[in-house]
């Protein structure tokens, strides 16, 4: 039997799974202190059957546990039928009608609060800068960043009112590149006055909003720090992101597996920068052999102190902080709601404004 994680390691991970049941080994460490979960199509049948594992999640657990899914709306970040299918981000942006995007946050939100999710990972704040980006292209609200600002704490809202948590993302913004960091690291080559007065825009109006989780982007910003990935840079996580934006909320490292971080050094390895860089938690997504030997490099750098003490219980105390707000009392939603009329005739009504038929 493979030994026991301490639960200050565990806790700085959500992990990705296979199939649409709990598996043994992810039950064990849910009950040992694991963070969370992230939810992908792979695990989801139907809502039935998403409530019920999102349910087998929580009882796994034993206390609040953050399960999180991609909902952004559009094609590829989508729950299937019989979900609503949402407009994407451009659809929304081109109408730049926050009230609009606040609704739809809302009903989004719903849904997911239904069937047991309480973390969206999303807005996505990138601004569209690249046409041919495999990053924004599809997902972003556009390019021009007050818009961009507006409506991405506009979508915050939406997520917030009807108790789901947001995640703005990918901080500082992965518009000005052409490679998607699955497959390779993006380079931003913009100096950081460039940055304040475009890519972090949003951002900042994210933080002012009270966004609860940022999530980073794996880019290589030369000019800022030519070693390390933002995601993996105390430059940019502790010196920009803490102490210039003044962000006290939860980071969030993008998955570790993503090829951006593993053609260049392991996951593990990874793990223990992105902590000492100024992360809270981590994503290990799509890999399962990755979970507990990186689990165990951040288990080891925290027995030989290798993690600053203090920051540490900055992150402890984030995290309960995060699970706590997870866990806020709310009336369960009906499976009803998925889908529903309401929510189907809003997304419909948005789609023929954005494509209307030729008179």
């Amino acid at each position: 039997m493979a030994p026991e994680l301490p639960s200050a390691a565990l806790e700085k991970f959500l992990v990705g799974f296979e199939g649409t049941s709990l598996p043994a080994e992810l039950r064990a460490l849910l009950a040992e202190g694991l963070a969370g979960v992230t939810i992908f199509p792979r695990n989801i049948r139907d809502p039935e059957g998403l409530r019920s594992l999102t349910d087998e999640i929580r009882r796994a657990a034993g206390r609040p546990a953050l399960i999180a899914i991609d909902q952004e709306g559009g094609r590829k970040f989508s729950l299937p039928e019989p979900f609503t299918q949402w407009p994407s981000a451009p659809e929304l942006g081109a109408f730049d009608d926050p009230a609009l995007v606040e609704q739809v946050a809302r009903a989004m939100a719903r849904e997911l609060f239904a069937v047991g999710c309480n973390l969206n990972f999303a807005p996505m704040l990138d601004l569209h800068l690249q046409p041919m980006s495999p990053v924004t292209s599809g997902r972003s609200f556009g390019s021009a960043p007050e818009r961009v600002a507006r409506l991405g704490e506009a979508f915050l809202r939406g997520l917030a009112a009807e108790g789901v948590l947001g995640c703005a993302k990918h901080f500082p913004g992965h518009g000005d590149t052409h490679v998607d960091p699955h497959e390779d690291l993006p380079i931003f080559y913009g100096s950081m006055a460039r940055l304040e007065k475009t890519e972090l825009v949003p951002f900042a109006r994210a933080i002012a909003a009270g966004v609860p989780i940022i999530m980073t982007a794996h880019i290589l910003m030369p000019a800022i720090d030519s070693e390390h990935p933002a995601s993996l840079s105390r430059t940019v996580l502790h010196r920009l992101l803490r102490e210039r934006l003044h962000y006290d909320g939860a980071i969030l490292a993008d998955d570790l597996g993503m090829g951006a971080i593993r053609k260049r050094r392991s996951p593990a390895r990874a793990a223990v920068e992105t902590f000492r860089a100024g992360s809270d938690f981590a994503l290990l997504c799509h890999d399962w052999s990755l979970v507990r030997p990186t689990i165990h490099a951040v288990a080891d750098a925290l027995k030989e102190d290798k993690l600053d003490a203090s920051e540490r219980e900055q992150s402890h105390a984030r995290i309960e902080r995060l699970r706590a707000q997870a866990n806020a009392s709310k009336s369960a939603q009906s499976l009803d709601i998925v889908g529903c009329a309401g929510h189907r005739a809003l997304a419909s009504e948005i789609h023929d404004r954005a494509h209307p038929r030729p008179s």
